[in-house]
């Protein structure tokens, strides 16, 4: 197995985990690297996507030129260096992200140069906070469904003996049997918070755990595709046996993921150009797209598009002559979702002991979930062992787009004070907000404008957590199973072999449940339409 110098294509790097039910998708057969002169791709941003392919493409002797307008690898998952009032030099970034065990293609990725993913660690639960008081957790959750299922129920103390009587079993059935992309059909009409309503699913349980997994796509569960919803139910919960723990960088994303990953693809001689913004794209007669920047043109062999939703619509529009009118129509009706707020603290005394590294909350207005850093990233670590401090990281996705941003920032800290009254005391010594509207939405009735990998040009590919793939992955897992998707249909038309990738199992796991699932489970608005 190749770690990083030229030769074999790193075959293993994508694996399954504990789950012996992980789907492979073997790559078609072709020659280990691009044979003569090499073809040029040009890979268009430089989030989990466009360096899933980047590093595919040039792990098999292809010559890879990564766009990126920031100064900093990551996209969504980047960081970048600021100073406190201190003098400390730090890292800020948009951002906790959890790790999960299911993300096969993903921790394939990071396993090019960090092979046994020491540089992430796990955290040792998943603890979820309801304004009402209540709590739930994960960590004695039994991983492998359904008992996973029945465990969550068992221990959770949002579920009543009364609110289980009181749901329908039927309505529910659709989750028992996800699949994709038949999912979409059956539920894609429907809004994630009105299946929930149909299911009478109870609704302290709707807080803590259903909102937990909307919510995660930055969407209001009115506005989210209850297709969306059922699949991350599907990859997380009653899909999977790798339970819903996670592991976390050790280190600030840029030291533990991307640099790393730079060095890597250096070595495979891809030309890296960061803070350099691709203006036009425009295929050319004699074959394959001329890329332009604010400082050359350059002629490529194919291209990957590996924007998010409002960058692709804007790069799309201005290459009009890219893909086909339906194609360019589709591009045009994607959507975003709401703003979004990262508030950083540092504070200058600790919060308590037994405070976790992560807490997701419902109820607390805007704010969704609290991170103390010092608990797992090492930069925070030794800034809190030099102060005494703590570094706080303060969550509020979906926050209303007219919201006035210096009241939700103090909103946020308010809910801070209730949820964790020791830092009601604590001074914060400085602070960084980031607000940011470029996460895509998935929106009830949406799932058809969302692009594919391929597109109406042969060499033009996309890329992205956005992006249709037909298989049951969602967030980063899709950025990465894309990004590697995109690559394989470029190196299939060059006779080259692609990355073999994992995922969950594609259906319900249990024979019985969706036997019952394709008799009784059609979505509850389909079957009041039908009388």
């Amino acid at each position: 197995m190749s770690t990083g110098h030229q030769g074999e294509p790193h075959q293993g790097a994508a694996r399954r985990g504990r789950d012996r039910r992980a789907r492979t998708l073997p790559a078609r057969p072709g020659v280990s690297r691009v044979q003569g002169t090499p073809p040029s791709v040009a890979v268009v941003g430089a989030g989990i996507a466009g360096l899933a392919a980047a590093t595919a493409l040039a792990e098999r002797g292809v010559a890879v030129t990564l766009y990126e307008k920031r100064p900093y690898l990551g996209g969504r998952v980047g960081g970048w260096p600021t100073e406190l009032r201190d003098g400390t030099t730090t890292t800020m970034s948009r951002g906790f992200h959890a790790f999960f065990r299911q993300y096969y293609n993903l921790r394939g990725l990071l396993r090019r140069t960090d092979p046994g993913l020491e540089r992430l660690t796990g955290l040792p639960d998943y603890p979820l906070l309801n304004s009402g008081g209540l709590h739930d957790s994960f960590r004695h959750v039994p991983r492998t469904p359904p008992l996973s299922a029945l465990g969550f129920v068992a221990l959770s103390p949002s579920f009543r003996l009364a609110d289980l009587r009181a749901m329908d079993p039927s309505a529910a059935l659709p989750l028992l049997d996800v699949r994709v992309p038949e999912v979409y059909g059956r539920l894609d009409g429907t809004s994630a918070h009105d299946f929930l309503g149909a299911v009478r699913f109870p609704d302290n349980a709707r807080h803590l755990a259903f909102e937990v997994f909307s919510r995660s796509f930055f969407a209001d569960p009115r506005e989210l595709s209850a297709a969306e919803m059922a699949l991350m139910f599907h990859i997380y919960f009653l899909g999977s046996a790798e339970g819903l723990l996670f592991d976390v960088p050790r280190a600030p994303f840029p030291a533990a993921l991307w640099e790393p990953l730079a060095g890597y693809l250096a070595l495979h001689r891809a030309e890296v150009r960061t803070g350099t913004a691709v203006e036009h794209i425009e295929p050319i007669p004699v074959g394959g797209l001329v890329v332009t920047t604010g400082r050359d043109e350059r002629h490529h062999d194919g291209v990957v598009l590996a924007l998010d939703s409002a960058g692709l619509r804007s790069l799309v529009g201005r290459s009009r002559q890219l893909g086909d009118a339906p194609w360019r129509e589709r591009i045009g009706r994607l959507h975003t979702a709401p703003p979004f707020l990262v508030s950083r603290l540092w504070l200058d005394r600790p919060v308590a002991a037994d405070r976790p590294g992560f807490l997701g909350t419902s109820g607390f207005g805007t704010l969704d979930n609290i991170s103390v850093l010092e608990r797992y990233e090492d930069e925070a670590a030794r800034w809190s062992a030099r102060t005494g401090g703590s570094v706080v990281e303060l969550h509020a996705y979906a926050v209303p787009p007219g919201a006035a941003r210096d009241v939700e920032q103090k909103h946020l800290l308010g809910q801070l004070h209730r949820v964790y009254p020791e830092t009601g005391t604590a001074a914060v010594l400085d602070a960084r907000h980031e607000w940011h509207d470029d996460c895509p939405l998935f929106p009830v009735d949406g799932y058809g404008d969302r692009p594919t990998v391929r597109t109406p040009h042969p060499r033009l590919v996309v890329a992205g957590d956005l992006v249709r793939t037909g298989l049951p992955v969602a967030l980063m897992e899709r950025a990465a199973t894309s990004g590697f998707l995109a690559a394989n249909f470029l190196l299939e038309q060059w006779g080259v072999r692609g990355q073999t990738l994992w995922t969950v199992p594609d259906r319900g796991r249990s024979a019985i449940l969706r036997t019952l699932a394709a008799i009784w489970g059609r979505t509850p608005t389909a079957r009041g339409r039908r009388g």
